[in-house]
């Protein structure tokens, strides 16, 4: 029997330097197939290289909610702000590619029907924290007009919210893959493994991987290329403490950034 591995990637958000390691890791495991749950572009310097590796590399991309709006030709950003200035390091056609993504991927696996998204099963500005309720908790493996009929799944892996952990429960199985170019309170970057087969009785399993890389030199990056909001880029890739927190004085809470 031949077991299948498969990388789940989220949440790059511009930063290729620790992308790179990650899929150096990857590709150092032997494995060949990634899927991306969202978030290419902004906050990190790099959206457009990202959006081209991301291309290359990843059999699956979905979108994330950085993806739909950041591009949005509705939406006016201020002149000289950091919105703008994301948007704009991106090439019109990338701006087309991130807003056609696909909400959602479903496939099977060892037996297991598996579901991934962004960041909840009704939309990618819903934010589902690690501190839900059970009500939140079986949202995410429902049918809604965002993800469309199909087979119900028992396993959904989802981004958004850039802390990786993993919940078992009612049956069913809750990941979040973590942040790959933006990790919180550990700042090392974070994929998840899937392994399993064809076989409804084969073996499943799932792996967490930390990947160091040098985040000073993807600030430098930063720095070099003009990109805004450096301290607060510094705070998250360095330290792994929200800007949000970080530019209001405030101290980071883990949970509810």
């Amino acid at each position: 029997m031949h077991l299948e591995r498969i990388a789940l990637i989220s949440d790059v958000h511009g930063n290729l330097t620790a992308l790179e390691a990650v899929l150096a890791d990857i590709a150092a495991r032997g494995i060949t197939r990634i899927f991306n749950l969202g978030d290419y572009v902004g906050k990190g310097p790099r959206g457009q290289a990202v959006v081209d590796r991301c291309r290359e590399v990843c059999e699956v991309n979905i979108q994330g909610n950085w993806d739909d709006f950041l591009p949005d030709p509705d939406r006016e950003y201020p002149a000289g702000g950091s919105m703008l200035w994301w948007r704009e390091e991106l090439r019109p056609d990338q701006h087309v590619w991130l807003r056609s993504l696909p909400f959602c991927h479903d496939f099977r696996l060892s037996g297991r029907q598996i579901r991934i998204f962004h960041a909840s099963a009704t939309s990618v500005h819903r934010r589902v924290y690690f501190d839900h309720d059970e009500t939140a908790y079986l949202g995410m493996f429902e049918n809604t007009p965002a993800t469309g009929d199909g087979p119900l799944p028992t396993v959904v892996a989802y981004g958004d919210t850039h802390d990786a952990y993993y919940e078992c429960d009612l049956g069913r199985t809750l990941i979040n893959v973590g942040s790959v170019g933006n990790s919180l309170n550990d700042p090392t970057p974070v994929y998840t493994i899937l392994e399993g087969a064809d076989d409804p009785k084969a073996p499943f399993s799932i792996q967490f991987v930390r990947v160091p890389y040098d985040a000073h030199a993807e600030l430098a990056v930063a720095r070099d290329l003009g990109a805004p909001e450096l301290d607060g880029y510094e705070a998250e890739i360095i330290h792994g403490h929200y800007r949000g927190t970080f530019y209001a004085g405030k101290a980071r809470t883990y949970h509810r950034d």
